[in-house]
């Protein structure tokens, strides 16, 4: 794709590109979604590939499959790609689940990656952070991050979800339309314990339903299979709603769960937060 970003967007490019010169070097916490990766191309472009390293953290709580991505992704851009461990099943305020888990997540990240850089000779650490992000008043994770000194350049310079959508696909990005992909412990209500199983019956569940609906011909984008407890709740694409309602046997697919249901309302970002004011037992 050729056509241009607008007047604005372009504006903001040109401070995000100014800003990253001026930082010498740069970890970027890739988590190897459309933010954090369009960050790092645009570091790449301003720094070179030799004051540039992405940092893709290892846990329960990454899908396998992201990580090959992520690797794969670094490795066309040409980027050191660094997987440390972190540990944020060691911090009990993470495992106990409450609204405020991202802090505690975010919180073990920097704490890893912080150091990582300063090995690594790279003067700071950044993450994807957006305009948009900024906006959402329920963003524990990133006042972790700031309390950790990391950079939010694409936050700064202004750039919403669809600005950054936009300029990677002008880029030839391969991430320009990639759903969100938030971490394994998202999909569990709060007040489950988070434990290395749970994600991983999560994960299964997810893997094993895609591969049912790509195997019946249905085009999937966003799927969530939501942890309740002894329960399921599906969340997908809205136009696939009524698909899963109807198809008993598509929903008995999913391992691990006492019984599933599918939500009406399809795909919603962060839907756990509606459930904040109605604790789930399990």
């Amino acid at each position: 794709m050729t056509d241009q970003p607008s007047g604005d967007v372009a504006a903001a490019l040109e401070a995000l590109d100014a800003d990253l010169r001026v930082r010498g070097s740069l970890l970027v916490a890739f988590s190897g979604g459309c933010d954090s990766a369009f960050l790092l191309a645009a570091a790449v472009h301003a720094l070179g590939t030799d004051r540039v390293a992405a940092a893709t953290a290892v846990s329960p709580s990454l899908p396998g499959v992201e990580l090959s991505r992520a690797s794969e992704y670094a490795a066309r851009l040409g980027v050191r790609h660094l997987t440390p461990r972190t540990d944020e099943m060691a911090r009990t305020a993470y495992r106990q689940n409450g609204p405020d888990r991202c802090f505690h997540c975010k919180a073990e990240l920097l704490d890893v990656l912080t150091p990582l850089a300063r090995d690594h000779g790279l003067a700071h650490v950044a993450t994807g952070t957006n305009a948009d992000d900024a906006v959402d008043p329920f963003r524990p994770g990133i006042r972790a991050a700031a309390e950790r000194g990391a950079l939010t350049p694409l936050r700064d310079a202004g750039l919403t979800k669809d600005d950054i959508r936009h300029a990677s696909r002008t880029w030839g990005l391969p991430t320009w339309d990639k759903p969100a992909a938030a971490c394994l412990s998202s999909r569990v209500a709060y007040g489950l314990a988070i434990t290395p199983a749970r994600l991983a019956r999560v994960e299964r569940a997810e893997a094993e339903l895609r591969a049912r609906l790509h195997d019946e011909g249905y085009d999937v984008r966003d799927l969530r299979v939501r942890d309740l407890g002894d329960r399921a709740s599906i969340e997908v694409d809205a136009a696939l709603v009524a698909v899963l309602a109807a198809r008993a046997d598509l929903t008995a697919s999913v391992p691990g769960f006492d019984s599933v249901e599918v939500d009406p309302r399809g795909f919603r970002s962060g839907s756990m937060n509606e459930r904040i004011a109605s604790p789930v037992r399990g």
